[in-house]
């Protein structure tokens, strides 16, 4: 059996398209960064696109691929807990489908938890970050990530960012606190992380706005209320 050092997790809805894309080129990048010493786990998350069934042929032709299919909608958050709970490298990550960060970046991710970092996250909002994306989206990135730095006292810049690496035992030793299920479970584990006196790396990344995203007007003030609902937990009931 094949040690594992690094697991990847692609998180999936409906992307068929874009797993025709990601899934050879995460392959050919953790290749790379960890030579036979890698799983890439493709957490589906209830789809209905032909996602399933793409995944699961490539998984019997290639055994670095894993499908964790779910027959119903877990949510992100969900989805994730999922996969990291499964995961045997001692380094998991996750990134979007789309591949909106460049994929270069993934060796400075992994790095930063091979050099003893607990959390590594890419950040869209930092001075040297690179990016394109809508005006509309780019306000409303930084109205959020300014309540959460105002509210719940996070120093980072960037909590959303689809594109963060965990050394998996500090991750699962955090996870039975974290209550988000959805798009706030991204938040959530860095504040909390911070909380714990998590070691965190944010830096800088080069990131395109994808197709067909899967955020919605209703996801972006579910996840305004969680900033309330999360300051609550923390300050008043101090889980």
């Amino acid at each position: 059996m094949r040690e594992i050092e690094v697991t990847a997790v692609l998180p999936v809805y409906n992307d068929l398209a874009a797993l025709k894309r990601a899934i050879p080129e995460s392959l050919e990048a953790l290749e790379t960064i960890a030579p036979g010493r890698f799983e890439l786990i493709v957490a589906e998350d209830g789809s209905t696109d032909g996602s399933t069934e793409f995944v699961r042929e490539y998984e019997a032709k290639d055994s670095r691929v894993r499908l964790l299919h779910s027959d119903e909608r877990l949510g992100r958050g969900r989805a994730l807990n999922r996969a990291f709970a499964e995961a045997s490298g001692s380094i998991v990550c996750y990134y979007d489908v789309d591949l909106a960060t460049d994929m270069h970046h993934l060796a400075e991710l992994i790095g930063a938890i091979r050099d003893g970092y607990d959390i590594a996250t890419g950040s869209r909002l930092l001075p040297e970050s690179d990016i394109t994306r809508s005006g509309g989206r780019e306000i409303a990135s930084r109205g959020y990530n300014l309540l959460v730095r105002t509210i719940l006292g996070s120093s980072l810049h960037d909590h959303q960012c689809g594109f963060k690496a965990f050394r998996r035992e500090r991750l699962l030793a955090l996870l039975p606190s974290v209550t988000a299920d959805h798009w706030f479970w991204d938040t959530e584990v860095l504040v909390r992380g911070q909380r714990s006196g998590y070691r965190i790396c944010e830096f800088p990344i080069q990131w395109r706005q994808g197709e067909g995203t899967t955020v919605r007007r209703k996801d972006v003030i579910e996840m305004g209320t969680a900033i309330v609902r999360l300051w609550w937990r923390l300050h008043v009931e101090k889980n």
